[in-house]
C-alpha cells in the first residue's frame, strides 16, 4: 500500500461510521432528487470515477444514456445535479434564470486566486456581482469602446501574421494553436492594462495564468473536505503561484496607475489614452460590498485574460483543423473573402458582418467542437424544483451543454461539419446566446452567460479571415491532423494542430 492509498484508506474508516449516521438521518432531505448511480457511504460516486481512469465528461456521456436528462452524482460530500436536456437548461438558465443564477462555494485553492469569489465569473448572485458585471459591459465591450480600441486588434493582427510567415520559414510548418494564444493574449493584455509590451513578457504572464487556471482544476479535498490536510503542499504551491501571478501583473497595474494619475509612462509602454483601459475603470470603482485593491485588480484582469485566450485561441485551432481536412470548404470561405475585401484588401471589423459563411464556419465549429463541454458550475439561490425533481440550494448544478449539439434530435447528421446548416438548414435563426431556444450554448444563457461573448466573437472571425485570406492552409506531409480530443480547463486537440501554409497568389 503505498503513502497515497494509506491517506485515503484509514481515515475512510475513522469517519465511515460517522459519515452513515449523518447520511441516515438526513436522508428525508434528500428526497426526490434525480436518479443517481449506486454510490458507497462517505465516497458516493467519487471512487466509481476515480477507477474509470478518464476525464469526467467522457464519463458524463454514457451516464446520461443510462439515466436521462438530469441526473445525481453524489461526489464525495458534493451534490451534483447534471442536465443534459436542452428544454431544462433553458428553462433554468432563462426562464427562471434569477434561481439558478447564484454559484456554489470554491476550494480553498480557488479562493486563493479568486480574492473570496471576488470575479465576475464566481461571484455569488448578488450586489458584488452587478457592480462587476456591469462595469465589464460598460467598460469593455460597449460598441463605443470596442470601436475606439480597433487599432489594437489591428496592430495584434499584422505581428500574427508575420509571426506565422516566420515560423513557417524556418520550421516548414505553422503550430496553430501557440500562435493564437499569443495574439489573443497580447490584445487582452493591451485592452486591461493599455499597454503594449513585448513577446516575452506576454508569452510569461500567458503561462503563469495556464498554471493558475490548471491548479483550480478539482481535487480530492473538493469533494471530501476530510482530506484537505493531507493537500497542505497543493495549497502552498497554490500560494506560491499567486505571489508569481502577483509579480508579473502588479508592475503593469502600477504603471497604469502613476500613467492615469499622474501622466507618467517612463517606458512607454501605456499606449491607450486615460479611460480606454479596463483596470481604468477599476481604480474608481466601488462596490457597496468591499474595498477594491491591486490583488482584486489582479484577479479581475486576469479573468479577462484567461477565460477570452482559451476559448478564442481553442475555437481557431479546431476551425483551421476542419479547413485543412476539407479544402473545398476553405476555398468557399477565401471567395468568399475575396469577393468582400479582395485578394490583398484590409479585413477590417465592419467587414465581418458581411461574411455569412465565415459566421457559418464559426458557428459550425463551436457546435462541433464548444470550448467546454459543461458550462460553469451553478447553484440555486434556494431550494427548488426542476423537471419533477428536489435541486438542493447546496448542490452543484452542472449544465452539460456538449450533448445538446450532439443530440440527433436537434441536429441532422451532428458528428459531420457542415457549415452550410447555417446558411439553409437546421442551424438557420439559431440563437448562440440561447435566449430564445437552446441547441448551443457555447457562451453559457441567461443571467451567467459570458458578457464578453460578442468580443470573443469578433476576435475569432477576425483572426479567421486573415489567415485564410493570406494563406492556403494544407496537412504537413504524412502528418494528418489529429481530431483526438482531451481536456485542458477548454476542451483542445491532444496534438496541437500543425500546418503548412501557401501564400495566395495576389
Amino acid at each position: 500500500m503505498d503513502f497515497i492509498d494509506f491517506c485515503l484508506f484509514f481515515p475512510t474508516l475513522i469517519f465511515l461510521r460517522l459519515w452513515w449516521r449523518y447520511w441516515s438521518r438526513n436522508a428525508s432531505h434528500r428526497k426526490n432528487l434525480p436518479p443517481s448511480p449506486p454510490g458507497w457511504p462517505l465516497v458516493g460516486n467519487l471512487i466509481q470515477v476515480i477507477l474509470q481512469r478518464r476525464h469526467f465528461i467522457f464519463l458524463i456521456r454514457d451516464l446520461h444514456k443510462k439515466y436521462g436528462p438530469i441526473f445525481t452524482m453524489q461526489m464525495g460530500q458534493r451534490t451534483m445535479i447534471i442536465i443534459t436536456d436542452s428544454k431544462l437548461i433553458h428553462e433554468a438558465l432563462v426562464q427562471r434564470g434569477p434561481e439558478f443564477a447564484s454559484r456554489p462555494p470554491d476550494s480553498p485553492i480557488r479562493l486563493v486566486f479568486s480574492m473570496g469569489k471576488c470575479a465576475i465569473n464566481s461571484a455569488e448572485y448578488g450586489p458584488l456581482w452587478r457592480t462587476l458585471r456591469r462595469n465589464f459591459v460598460t467598460e469593455l465591450i460597449s460598441p463605443m469602446r470596442v470601436k475606439q480600441c480597433s487599432w489594437i486588434r489591428k496592430w495584434a493582427m499584422e505581428n500574427h501574421m508575420k509571426r506565422i510567415k516566420t515560423e513557417s520559414v524556418e520550421n516548414g510548418f505553422v503550430e496553430v494553436m501557440s500562435n493564437c494564444r499569443l495574439t489573443i493574449c497580447s490584445i487582452l493584455i493591451c485592452l486591461c492594462f493599455g499597454a503594449k509590451i513585448s513577446e516575452e513578457r506576454i508569452k510569461h504572464i500567458e503561462s503563469i495564468l495556464k498554471e493558475v487556471m490548471l491548479i483550480t482544476s478539482p481535487k480530492l479535498p473538493d469533494f471530501l473536505p476530510i482530506f484537505t490536510p493531507l493537500f497542505r503542499r497543493q495549497v502552498k504551491e497554490a500560494k506560491e503561484l499567486r505571489k508569481r501571478q502577483l509579480q508579473c501583473l502588479v508592475p503593469l497595474i502600477r504603471n497604469r496607475r502613476n500613467f492615469v494619475e499622474k501622466g507618467e509612462n517612463n517606458n512607454g509602454e501605456m499606449v491607450s489614452p486615460i479611460g480606454a483601459a479596463y483596470i481604468d475603470s477599476l481604480f474608481k470603482l466601488e462596490p457597496a460590498t468591499r474595498q477594491l485593491g491591486e490583488e482584486e485588480y489582479v484577479t479581475l484582469c486576469s479573468e479577462v485574460i484567461s477565460a477570452g485566450t482559451d476559448t478564442s485561441a481553442t475555437t481557431v485551432e479546431w476551425a483551421l483543423l476542419h479547413l485543412v481536412m476539407n479544402q473545398e470548404i476553405q476555398e468557399k470561405l477565401y471567395k468568399e473573402i475575396v469577393e468582400c475585401v479582395g485578394k490583398g484588401g484590409e479585413i477590417k471589423e465592419e467587414d465581418i458582418e458581411k461574411m455569412p459563411y465565415l459566421d457559418a464556419v464559426v458557428k459550425e465549429t463551436l457546435r462541433r467542437h464548444p470550448p467546454g463541454h459543461f458550462l460553469l458550475s451553478h447553484a440555486a439561490i434556494k431550494d427548488t424544483e426542476l423537471g419533477g425533481y428536489k435541486i438542493p440550494a447546496e448542490a452543484y448544478v452542472e449544465f452539460y451543454t456538449a450533448w445538446v449539439t450532439e443530440n440527433p434530435d436537434l441536429w441532422s447528421d451532428p458528428g459531420e461539419f457542415r457549415p452550410e446548416r447555417f446558411l439553409h438548414g437546421d442551424g438557420v435563426g439559431v440563437d448562440i446566446t440561447g435566449t430564445r431556444a437552446v441547441k448551443m450554448v457555447p457562451f453559457g444563457a441567461g443571467r451567467r452567460i459570458c458578457p464578453a461573448w460578442s468580443l470573443g466573437m469578433l476576435h475569432i472571425n477576425l483572426l479567421l479571415a486573415r489567415m485564410v485570406q493570406a494563406f492556403k492552409w494544407v496537412p504537413v506531409p504524412d502528418s494528418p491532423p489529429d481530431p483526438t480530443e482531451t481536456y485542458a480547463f477548454t476542451v483542445v486537440m491532444k496534438n496541437p494542430l500543425k500546418a503548412l501554409i501557401l501564400p495566395r497568389v495576389k
